[in-house]
């Protein structure tokens, strides 16, 4: 909103001699800086009030597995309040409209994303959390399927947009870009090459169908959403993984929608998709706010109302700016205890009954093994920061 008034009122602040002071708003990557710093603050300020309502409401948490020893060790989280993911929804969403370009094609579209996941996870936990104690019996939340209907619905939307509409809109007639923005990413490879004095793509794209680009925006934004709500099972381990993620995918984002340093990296370029820098910061800064306030031991959980639209949010952008294959590094940690949880019931029901981990996800396999949860958490952070660094060398590496 700032940014699209500013240019609104562009030529009237010029003739003051105004324009200066506000012309640093029209650089995206400021407006990234300061999407994160506002979020932080309003995850920071309503984070407190929102612990107290929810406890007023007694929403609080009652986590149990199907495991004696594990139910021994999360005993002390009874009656935590959890989803409070609505205020980190709630900061990402007011950042985004203060500070991103609303004319934006792929920002309408986020929003889309961020309220549609926001809403599902909101049920699922409301019913979560309600149900059994209105009706003694009742189901524990929104079914399996239900939810992957609404989050494959969605992904099926956001691919059939961005593949049909995003680039060309921005790019025009240009078939070059457009081309590159229907191309699968490799690591290692180049997306441009030089060739008679002039950038064209590389000869070595591959290039992807309709329905293969959707089935890929389908496992990416399907399959982060769900992996970022396995992976919210520990004090701060969601939330710190995530703020990681989030500020190298700033950064990409950064460059795939400038022309020049896209070419200079040979990454894809797609026109406007820098604006989705802010998105990716104002998801860096509400996650910071909230581990304030649920790091070990913690104030409050986040729910699926957080971790459902934080892992699509990021998977959406990955596929916008054409990097899904660096979210799976960059994300390893969400994709290992997808994978965990995948292999571990595979097992159980082909074995009948044996497992391969103590327990899944994953980290409830190390915290059972002996390791503190802080020690779980803080290891996750750090493989995460590893896999961001080596994520982010490749770019140099094609």
């Amino acid at each position: 909103m700032i940014y699209n008034l500013i240019n609104m009122f562009g030529p009237w602040l010029e003739e003051r001699g105004l324009y200066g002071y506000f012309r640093v708003f029209t650089f995206a990557e400021f407006r990234a800086i300061c999407s994160l710093i506002l979020s932080f603050i309003l995850v920071l300020v309503t984070c407190k009030p929102a612990i107290r309502w929810l406890l007023k409401q007694k929403i609080g948490d009652n986590p149990e597995f199907n495991h004696h020893e594990l139910n021994k060790l999360m005993e002390d989280k009874t009656d935590t309040p959890t989803m409070g993911g609505i205020v980190i929804s709630g900061a990402i969403l007011v950042s985004t409209l203060l500070l991103a370009d609303l004319t934006s094609f792929y920002v309408r579209m986020a929003l889309i994303c961020l309220l549609w996941l926001s809403l599902l996870g909101g049920a699922d936990d409301w019913l979560k959390l309600t149900s059994a104690r209105r009706v003694p019996g009742s189901r524990e939340g929104l079914y399996t399927w239900e939810k992957l209907i609404f989050q494959f619905a969605l992904a099926v939307l956001l691919g059939l947009f961005i593949h049909h509409y995003g680039v060309q809109k921005y790019s025009g007639a240009n078939d070059d870009i457009l081309k590159m923005s229907q191309s699968l990413t490799l690591p290692l490879m180049k997306s441009w090459q030089w060739t008679d004095g002039h950038w064209i793509p590389s000869e070595h794209l591959i290039q992807l169908g309709t329905w293969s680009f959707v089935g890929l925006s389908v496992l990416i934004i399907a399959g982060f959403s769900n992996a970022v709500n396995l992976t919210d099972g520990l004090d701060g381990l969601a939330g710190g993984v995530m703020a990681m993620v989030g500020s190298a995918f700033v950064l990409l984002a950064l460059i795939g929608g400038n022309d020049e340093l896209a070419k200079h990296l040979l990454v894809p370029y797609i026109p406007m998709s820098n604006e989705l820098a802010i998105i990716a910061g104002a998801m860096v800064g509400a996650c910071l706010g909230f581990l304030w306030y649920n790091c070990h031991p913690a104030q409050v959980f986040m729910g699926d109302v957080g971790s459902l639209p934080l892992g699509g949010l990021i998977g959406y952008i990955a596929v916008v700016i054409r990097q899904e294959f660096l979210l799976l590094i960059i994300g390893g940690i969400f994709v290992l205890e997808a994978l965990s949880v995948v292999l571990q019931v595979s097992y159980f029901k082909y074995t009948g009954g044996k497992r391969i981990f103590r327990c899944a996800p994953i980290h409830h396999h190390f915290h059972m093994g002996g390791w503190t949860e802080q020690q779980v958490v803080v290891r996750f952070w750090l493989i995460t920061a590893l896999l961001s660094a080596v994520a982010l060398a490749t770019l140099k590496l094609r």
